[in-house]
């Protein structure tokens, strides 16, 4: 077997061998001799600590054998003592002398009795002491008039202190038994003990010590509400008032109420204490010898020598204490109560001023409702109240809740005053800066998009997508979000969304205010598990909280929209023609007006009354005339009011609208109507436009064909065409696609009626016939006529029901096309006609898309009266069920070869107008005529040569 490694034979050896292995003999000797000395010193210590303790015990137990001996000797020498004297009769005089120096004695240790039971807040026993006092008085003769002369007082000087610091102690003690009165901590029985000495120093009825007992409360109450205040102690003063009124309701009824004659008493509702105590104190019966003095004193060697009328004394009444009438406590309480309210009431609403949010008012009614409704405040409170005032209490209703709305009312007011004029300041800054004129360096981003709506809409920025609209649908967003695109659909401006912003912010804080005194879903559980008792209904008042939310918020309002109405006023008669500084500030008020509902949806939960976080509004019922036969639904209150304030702000909106298209009509028209009366020759010719040339077939009397050519115009004039052109480029300007329905067809009207008036006015100036006027020629007529027509189709505002067949001219455009119809030959006319017909209707198609703003979807050409033939398509643009801002792309390189070709055959000749290469370049269109005259033999065929855009161009 082979050998275990060296290390492992090392291991297994004893630990002796090791230690051999280890060390020398020398050295294992010396740790012998060091392990042996560490013994014997620790022997010797234990040997001395046992010695030490069993000493102390044996001295201990020979000491208590002695103490006991000689504790057994004292007993034996007093007992003898105490036998020898008793049966050691001694003379009859010593007696008397030892009966009045005990007096004396007791005299003298009354004060200390007294002063220590009054220190001890146990007024009735001091009460007591000092009516023993006087007693002892009355019997060494120390209280009569010849108590000078007394010869004790001769021998004992002291007493004459004595007898001088009685009245003091007497004050003292009724005094701090007042005090302790106003005290509301105190308990049941110590205000009876109270009462008691007040009644006992004072000789007073029951009835006295209630009126006591009361105006000492009434102080309590006066002292309160006198503190000084400091924010958050208005709270505790406000509990602790409640805390005294509900506690002197408790203690009268405990102190002084008495239960009827062949009634229980009921165990969990003590009454009639104060006279159980005053039996107990002036009862002929007590219970015992000496209940007046303190037990350390009858172990005094004199107390045997005090008389009997002084061991046995009780304090008496000089009236008996008759219990007092429930009638006489039911008015006397009645009376305090009204007493107290008047105080109470002026004092709180002075504490109250210095609570200045609704936040803080709804934490003290919540610190009060827990004091009432806690278990030791409405222990009983019912029945304490039946018994006492025959009658339910609430100190809430009755005292605080009318307090508390006056201050959240004021509170409230002076919110939404402050709401409105930061607002009315803010509007008037924002005006301020949208009037400065649009050349001014000083202009800032937001200010320069107000003036330009458009640069907003056709810009980007980063803010026009969420940063999570990759990831989270439209549907998953908050009712409260939006993203830029959204304000940009809406043409809500920078501007416009700041403004709103900041009010809906303030909003915000004074709603937020508002709701932490209103209940919130879990304040009140559907169902408790059991029925604990509430003192008063904490928000009982929330409908008129909400109610003074709701008309301070909608005067707010209307405090806004009678400053954008002052605005209006002002700018009304001071506003210029399309460019004008004043336009921006009118649009901005209409915008702000059109947007407050949707941008500041806490304006909206204001006037609903709405609680919770992010809770959509209610929709609103749809109306009658879209419910059909059926009933209406019928709408709350709070919904009616917010439809009124939208409808108002609607109507401001509006009204500044119409301020705005009435300016540009007016300053648009003006330059149409300059034009249209200028009568010469020239401006003829720069307002002409191109005629077409069309072939007719005539029959002649003999019955053969006669093929002519006749001139009819296919364009407006030049200036009609600058008319429509800026009207749109005005409504482009502003976001015209936002512009209320009312407002484009109020735009339209009053275009329409001032461009008629223009046209009266050449009537009139013809109708003259003054020799230097230009002659109105057949073919002007016909240019004017077919002018007014096509202004008439598109500045016709047509409603929603309303077909384009039903549509009836006026009878002033019938005037006029009478008049103008009038300058041409009859036979020419019938001739004209249906080519001029033909050739306005397809004008009216090629613009419906140019001025889609000024057309909207229910003005675009529809009729399909008459066939088109192939050689008329590629000059109509192509028509959609919604409105387009563009035509349809061609779709392939054929189809618009095709097109371009069918263009080149069927393109007819046009007489240009004779203006000057200058003027022509400045008209609209002159752009699509230079790319469509330019050269065509390019590789990649342009838009503008397949017919896309073509039929703009003619």
């Amino acid at each position: 077997m082979a050998a275990p490694p060296r290390g492992d034979a090392r291991k297994c050896r004893p630990l002796p061998v090791a230690l051999f292995e280890a060390h020398t003999t020398a050295e294992l000797r010396a740790a012998e001799r060091r392990l042996r000395a560490g013994i014997e010193q620790k022997r010797e210590e234990l040997r001395q600590m046992v010695g030490e303790r069993y000493r102390d015990l044996i001295e201990a137990a020979d000491t208590i054998a002695e103490m006991r001996r000689s504790a057994e000797r004292l007993l034996g020498a007093v007992r003898g003592l105490q036998r020898g004297g008793a049966a050691r009769p001694g003379p009859a005089t010593h007696q008397s002398f030892y009966g009045a120096a005990a007096q004396l004695k007791l005299l003298l240790e009354v004060p200390e009795q007294l002063w220590g039971a009054v220190e001890g807040g146990r007024y009735l026993p001091a009460a007591r002491l000092h009516l023993l006092g006087a007693h002892l008085r009355r019997q060494l003769q120390l209280d009569t008039p010849r108590a000078r002369s007394s010869p004790i007082l001769a021998r004992f000087p002291i007493l004459l202190r004595q007898v001088a610091a009685a009245s003091h102690l007497r004050s003292t003690i009724l005094q701090e038994s007042k005090a302790l009165l106003r005290c509301p901590t105190g308990s049941d029985q110590a205000v009876a003990e109270a009462l008691c000495a007040i009644m006992l120093l004072e000789d007073s009825s029951p009835r006295q010590a209630l009126a006591d007992f009361l105006l000492a409360r009434k102080l309590a109450i006066q002292q309160l509400l006198n503190q000084p205040h400091h924010g958050a102690g208005i709270k505790a003063q406000v509990c602790s008032l409640m805390e005294l009124l509900t506690t002197t309701l408790y203690q009268a009824h405990a102190v002084f109420y008495t239960v009827p004659e062949g009634m229980a008493p009921d165990p969990a509702l003590p009454c009639g204490l104060l006279f159980s105590t005053l039996e107990s104190t002036t009862g002929q019966n007590p219970a015992g010898r000496g209940g007046v003095l303190e037990e350390d004193l009858k172990l005094s060697s004199w107390f045997k020598y005090l008389p009997e009328s002084v061991v046995e004394f009780q304090p008496t009444l000089r009236t008996l204490a008759h219990p007092i009438s429930q009638e006489y406590l039911r008015e006397t309480l009645q009376q305090w109560i009204t007493m107290c309210s008047d105080d109470i009431r002026t004092g709180v609403r002075t504490l109250l001023v210095y609570v200045k949010s609704m936040k803080g008012l709804a934490g003290i009614r919540d610190a009060v409702w827990e004091l009432l409704s806690s278990e030791s405040g409405s222990h009983s409170w019912e029945a304490v109240c039946r018994r006492l005032l025959d009658r339910p209490v609430s100190f809430w209703e009755e005292l605080l809740q009318q307090l508390f709305l006056d201050r959240l009312q004021t509170l409230t007011k002076e919110g939404f005053d402050s709401i409105s004029s930061s607002s009315k300041q803010l509007l008037a800054l924002a005006l301020q800066e949208l009037e400065v004129k649009a050349g001014s360096c000083a202009l800032s981003k937001q200010i320069q998009l107000e003036h330009n709506v458009a640069l907003f809409l056709w810009s980007e920025s980063p803010g026009d997508l969420p940063g999570d609209a990759a990831w989270v649908s439209v549907g998953q967003r908050g009712p409260f979000a939006r993203s830029g695109l959204a304000m940009k659909a809406q043409a809500l401006t920078p501007c416009v969304q700041s403004f709103c912003s900041t009010l809906d912010s303030k909003l915000k804080a004074r709603l937020e205010d508002v709701l932490s005194y209103l209940p919130t879903d879990d304040s009140v559980p559907k169902e408790p598990a059991g029925p604990p008792r509430s003192a008063f209904d904490r928000f009982a008042d929330a409908g008129t909280v909400q109610g003074l939310l709701r008309d301070h918020c909608v005067a707010c309002i209307q405090h806004l929209l009678g400053c954008v109405r002052e605005q209006l006023q002002s700018a009304q008669s001071q506003l210029g023609p399309p460019g004008d500084a004043r336009l921006n500030a009118v649009l901005f008020m209409a915008r702000l007006c059109q947007a407050l509902p949707e941008l500041c949806p806490h304006l909206q939960r204001c006037v609903l009354g709405q609680a919770g976080g992010a809770e959509l509004a209610p929709k609103e019922p749809r109306s009658a005339k879209k419910l059909g036969k059926g009933k209406a639904q019928e709408v709350s209150p709070e919904l009616a009011k917010w439809q009124g304030v939208k409808a108002e702000l609607l109507q401001q909106s509006l009204l500044a609208y119409q301020l705005w298209s009435s300016a540009v009509t007016k300053g648009l028209v003006q330059g149409f109507t300059h034009t249209l009366l200028l009568d010469t020759a020239g401006s003829v010719l720069a307002t002409a436009t191109n005629w077409d040339e069309i072939e007719i077939q005539e029959e002649t009397e003999s019955g053969s064909s006669v093929t002519s050519k006749i001139r009819l115009p296919v364009q407006p004039s030049w200036h009609v065409q600058c008319l429509l052109f800026s009207l749109c480029q005005e409504v482009n300007r502003v976001g015209g696609h936002t512009l209320p329905k009312v407002t484009l067809q109020e735009l339209l009207r009053s275009c329409l009626a001032e461009v008629l008036a223009a046209y009266e006015k050449l009537v009139e100036q013809k109708q003259e016939k003054r020799p230097d006027s230009f002659p109105l020629t057949q073919s002007r007529a016909l240019q004017l006529l077919y002018d007014l027509r096509y202004l008439s189709i598109i500045l016709t505002a047509k409603s929603e029901d309303t077909k384009p067949s039903r549509i009836k001219q006026d009878s002033g455009i019938e005037k006029v096309i009478d008049f103008l119809e009038g300058h041409i030959d009859p036979f020419d006319l019938d001739v004209f006609t249906p080519h001029l017909n033909g050739n306005l209707n397809r004008l009216v198609q090629r613009t419906s898309v140019l001025f889609g703003l000024l057309t909207g979807t229910e003005n675009q050409y529809t009729s399909r009266g008459s066939a088109l033939s192939s050689q008329e398509l590629h000059n109509i643009l192509p028509l959609a069920s919604s409105q387009i801002r563009f035509g349809l792309l061609p779709l392939s390189m054929s189809s618009s070869r095709k097109s371009k070709s069918t263009a080149r055959s069927t393109e007819r000749v046009q007489v240009a107008p004779v203006l000057p290469r200058e003027d022509e370049a400045a008209r609209p269109g002159s752009l699509f005529r230079q790319l469509v005259t330019e050269d065509e033999d390019t590789v990649a065929p342009s838009l503008f040569k397949l017919g896309w855009l073509s039929g703009m161009t003619k």
